[in-house]
């Protein structure tokens, strides 16, 4: 049976470890609040990108593009968007269970993020690159690994580019999703999940008619890969705000677990020190009476 003492020791190691846990939760909090916001303000730019890409669709007649080419799949490339670090619950864990899903021999894997290259590196998976980037991400980071894709698909390497990151739906609610990116089937919208509202419908052209200078194909050729880096972007985005919403709510639950064992230590400790005390009054009770 543990002594005061050691009772004493223990609530004082859970209390420093609640003091951690609260101080990493308030931080997630933080980041968690600016990444939302910086998927927010990512909207109207994605809203006016995809409605021109949609109307100069329309008017690109037989227009062919390298990233539009549907080929028969023999090799895929996966691209992994996690975290670097932990401590976030179940939030890479049920991002790489979608990873094992994808066959190991036909697929190569581009990994974002220091959980994923590990996960790749653990299961001996062919990796083909691995990128970083920053709580904040930038479109440069983004623009790195959408044009290191394209090149794989352009180049006959692969036949398809998919990406798999963890779609942020809610604060309590984070989904991994897979998206293809290439080939390119319909220009859809981006800004998905950020408040629960995912939008994965074709975007239509407008009933107003444009024109186009240099014409609609030369048009279409130069948006589609900014479309794709804008798309690599707003997931990066994403995946950002997914994990320091699950981080702030790991951290919470750890926190409200340890402020629920420090009652249940001090509880034992109260118990502990009355049957002490009860136990030394009996024997001063017990001297006194055999001294007559």
């Amino acid at each position: 049976m543990p002594s005061t003492r050691d009772i004493r020791r223990r609530i004082k190691s859970v209390k420093n470890t609640a003091q951690i846990t609260k101080a990493m939760q308030m931080v997630a909090a933080s980041k968690m609040r600016k990444a939302q916001m910086a998927a927010i303000a990512g909207r109207p730019y994605a809203t006016l990108m995809n409605a021109v890409l949609a109307q100069v669709t329309t008017n690109a007649g037989d227009f062919t593009h390298p990233l539009l080419e549907a080929r028969e799949l023999k090799k895929r490339a996966l691209i992994v968007i996690s975290s670097d670090k932990g401590l976030a619950g179940a939030l890479n864990g049920n991002l790489l269970r979608e990873a094992v899903k994808f066959d190991k021999n036909t697929t190569v894997y581009i990994t974002a993020g220091r959980k994923a290259s590990q996960f790749v590196a653990r299961t001996k998976r062919q990796l083909a690159a691995e990128f970083t980037y920053k709580d904040a991400p930038l479109f440069s980071e983004a623009r790195a690994i959408s044009k290191f894709a394209q090149d794989l698909f352009s180049k006959g390497e692969v036949d398809q580019v998919d990406i798999l990151f963890t779609n942020f739906i809610s604060t309590l609610n984070q989904k991994p999703e897979v998206r293809q990116l290439m080939p390119i089937v319909e220009i859809k919208g981006v800004t998905a999940g950020i408040h629960g509202e995912v939008n994965h419908e074709a975007l239509e052209p407008g009933s107003t008619e444009y024109i186009f200078e240099p014409g609609a194909p030369a048009v279409l050729g130069a948006l589609i890969p900014h479309y794709l880096n804008f798309q690599v972007f707003q997931i990066l985005l994403e995946a950002k705000a997914s994990e320091h919403s699950a981080r702030m709510v790991a951290m919470k639950n750890a926190t409200d677990n340890a402020k629920q064992l420090i009652k249940d230590l001090t509880l034992e400790y109260n118990k502990l020190r009355q049957a002490n005390i009860t136990k030394e009054l009996l024997e001063i009770t017990s001297a006194a009476m055999a001294m007559g």
